[in-house]
């Protein structure tokens, strides 16, 4: 089993760098998620990880090892890709055998490691099968199953759950879940879905525009975000953020275009924020209530417009406008009378208010968070949006 450590690296191109100062500490046997949107560097990280592509600069260790050199056949690392990569013409068998016939592996281990893998994920009954005779989670427990039998220090997975339905991705998830449970091996996962991420990461690294962002638990991405960018990425649906000015005379308020919100005070002190001062302000979506039930009678409330409301059955989302920007709401099934073109009472839990500097994009309300893991790097002023 092996820690990977990436320290200072980075991955150019002619004219364009692709990861910027990546540093990171994943432990022996973790799950670790790297995740961010389409182009943030999450995959060419893993990349450079697995050997299939150069580091410019930097180092990437496994374990004690650097492997900057080293070919990544003999990194001791397995991968499985969004693809499945599977050989058409082979059985479900040869499949699960090709790599470990490639390593003279003696005959007798590898039809040992076969038959473990394939009762670890449920492929007996089609270890004569032809890739084409499958459906896509079967051929996933496949690619599964073919790192599985390498028996490797460190797996890899490259949005390997992005090619199924809904439901099979649900499915699959809890099987690679109990696998790195059973096999209490290191995983390193890619995904750009953050439900994917927050559901299966021990730890998550957030990239943005090959920067990490922060590296954290899922409920410390959720509850501490470090900048604006975190804070609208993590979390579905997503943060609501609206423009304002702290101001009041006597109260603290939060002022926006036609609205403001009495916060308390300590809010200000903690964020170090004054009077006079723009700040973003950034609501999640489940503190956004309706007013009109027992135990939100002190909370502040404003008047919105409902633009739309999504039924969900557990869930209702209303979607309203405050200070000419849409917010999403998150409410339970008692507000199902709620109906399009109605102007409504919400009220804005200000306990979990966050607030974010305008011009760096840095979080200012901390709440007596645990310190968060973010590199130097993001320290950076964040990239124009």
């Amino acid at each position: 089993m092996a820690s990977v450590t990436y320290e200072h690296v980075y991955k150019r191109y002619p004219g364009n760098t692709v990861i910027t100062d990546m540093n990171a500490e994943i432990k022996d046997k973790e799950f670790v998620v790297l995740v961010g949107p389409s182009g943030s560097g999450k995959s060419t990280a893993l990349r450079m990880l697995a050997g299939l592509e150069e580091i410019s600069d930097g180092m990437v260790r496994i374990g004690d090892r650097v492997v900057n050199d080293v070919a990544p056949k003999d990194r001791d690392i397995a991968m499985v890709f969004q693809s499945y990569a599977l050989y058409p013409h082979m059985s479900v068998y040869d499949n699960l055998s090709f790599g470990l016939k490639l390593r003279k592996t003696p005959k007798g281990e590898i039809d040992k490691r076969v038959r473990e893998a394939a009762q670890i994920l449920g492929l007996e009954p089609f270890l004569d099968r032809k890739p084409k005779a499958l459906s896509g989670g079967q051929r996933q427990r496949v690619a599964l199953g073919r790192a599985i039998v390498r028996q490797p220090k460190v797996f890899l997975m490259d949005e390997p759950l992005s090619n199924l339905d809904a439901k099979l991705r649900v499915q699959t998830r809890v099987q690679i879940l109990k696998l790195h449970q059973r096999l209490q091996t290191t995983f390193i996962y890619v995904t750009h879905d953050q439900v994917e991420a927050m559901t299966m990461g021990e730890r998550i690294v957030v990239l943005d525009n090959g920067i990490v962002q922060q590296f954290d638990s899922p409920q410390t991405l959720y509850e501490h975000p470090v900048n604006l960018f975190v804070a609208g990425f993590i979390g579905s649906p997503a943060m609501n953020f609206l423009n304002v000015k702290v101001g009041g005379d006597g109260q603290t308020m939060l002022q926006g275009e036609g609205f403001q919100v009495p916060v308390e005070e300590r809010v200000l002190s903690e964020a170090g924020a004054e009077r006079g001062q723009d700040v973003i302000m950034g609501i999640r979506p489940e503190d956004l209530k309706d007013i009109r039930f027992p135990g939100r009678e002190g909370l502040p409330k404003v008047s919105a417009k409902v633009e739309v409301v999504e039924s969900m059955g557990s869930e209702i989302f209303v979607y309203v406008v405050v200070g000419g920007k849409t917010l999403t709401a998150r409410m339970d099934p008692r507000s199902h009378d709620i109906q399009p073109g109605q102007t409504i009472q919400v009220a804005v839990d200000t306990h979990h208010v966050h607030l974010f500097d305008p011009k760096t994009e840095k979080a200012l309300v901390s709440r007596g968070a645990p310190a968060a893991t973010v590199p130097a790097v993001a320290e950076a002023p964040a990239p124009a949006r």
